[in-house]
């Protein structure tokens, strides 16, 4: 029983000293894309970042990206300069994990417009920003500091058509592109567990 609790308390220290906070500064990584190439969060400094927990076997993300929602969000963004980055923080061992050459198919195939996606089949990304569902969203201002982490929308179903929801990381990135505030800078995140 004692060595239960001290195991207890251990994690849930280690749970709180990771946890991210809105409008305090974003913690850096550093990952590896599905090419090889190092991702560093610092190498976008000055833009607005927006990471999403990705795992295409989750019918909530299945269902952003099959209905082409994902990809015309992505597309609007990153043409205004914006980075998105998805991490895939899905455990090798997972029937869900891609692999590099994996990933890079199912980016071909789903036309994905995201700046980027991260391997991190170690979940130390995943860990660092607590992320507890696929999708799990998170948004940065070009000052490097977190202003939402939540959910994608207001519509927690992996079904219809997500582009009649109210998008959450929509709203913000557009505050923020119009240089207000983040008027909804926190939501519960729905989804697919990550599977760390």
């Amino acid at each position: 029983m004692k060595k239960a609790l001290t195991l207890f308390a251990a994690t849930w220290l280690s749970t709180a000293a990771w946890a991210v906070e809105i409008n305090q500064p974003a913690p850096n990584f550093t990952g590896t894309d599905i090419h090889g190439n190092t991702v560093k969060l610092s190498d976008y400094k000055g833009k607005i970042v927006v990471l999403e927990s990705y795992n295409s076997d989750c019918p909530f993300c299945h269902n952003h990206y099959h209905s082409g929602a994902a990809q015309e969000l992505q597309k609007e963004f990153t043409a205004k300069g914006v980075i998105w980055l998805l991490v895939d923080s899905i455990n090798p061992r997972n029937h869900s994990h891609r692999t590099p050459e994996q990933a890079r198919k199912e980016w071909a195939e789903l036309k994905m417009a995201a700046t980027d996606w991260i391997d991190d089949s170690s979940g130390v990304i995943g860990h660092l920003y607590d992320m507890k569902t696929t999708p799990h969203m998170f948004v940065i201002d070009q000052k490097g500091n977190l202003v939402y982490d939540g959910a994608i929308d207001d519509s927690p179903r992996p079904f219809g058509d997500p582009r009649k929801a109210k998008n959450y990381v929509k709203a913000a990135v557009d505050e923020l592109l119009a240089g207000q505030p983040v008027t909804i800078a926190q939501t519960k995140p729905y989804g697919c567990a990550v599977h760390y």
